[in-house]
């Protein structure tokens, strides 16, 4: 994996870290158990403060996406874990109120419900991709997705895999 920040751009820096990152682990493409590279390895790599790399992480160590073991660095969660999961249903609760208000706005601008739901289902097949929308539908079929099913986190449990930043790939 590596990591691009843009410094012209009006995203801080440790958010586009944050952001790259949980697009890896969303992907498959970091692993839970799998290391990240140290804080200052990483700064270095970027060319940015030290400081940033530290407050990314400890976001998304707030976040669940990471633990932090000391003087071993960050580790990718294992999203297994009882607490990761209860975490993600936490967020998922705060992403419906988020997207209420999303809805509520595009109301008030005039748009369509319909216009709403459709831009939603892109997103959501930018975020999943193909294979899951069509497990969705037949979930769906099958009379899933009441009310208190849990959600799909979308991950497994795989092994650890290497993982490289800066400029080689």
């Amino acid at each position: 994996m590596i990591i691009r920040i843009d410094q012209r751009s009006e995203e801080p820096l440790y958010l586009q870290i944050r952001s790259q990152i949980i697009m890896a682990i969303a992907t498959g493409e970091l692993a839970p158990g799998q290391a990240l590279p140290s804080v200052r390895a990483l700064a270095s790599d970027l060319g940015i403060n030290l400081h940033t790399v530290n407050k990314a992480y400890a976001v998304l160590r707030d976040e669940g996406y990471v633990l932090m073991r000391g003087r071993s660095g960050a580790y990718i969660a294992d999203p297994c874990e009882d607490d990761r999961l209860a975490r993600a249903q936490a967020e998922l609760a705060k992403m419906e109120d988020g997207l209420f208000e999303l809805a509520l706005a595009h109301r008030a601008r005039g748009g369509s419900w319909g216009e709403f739901l459709e831009c939603a289902q892109r997103q959501a097949a930018r975020a999943y991709g193909a294979g899951e929308r069509s497990e969705a539908r037949n979930a769906q079929g099958a009379g899933a997705g009441a009310k208190g099913d849990a959600p799909s986190t979308g991950i497994g449990c795989a092994a650890p895999r290497e993982l490289s930043f800066g400029g080689g790939a």
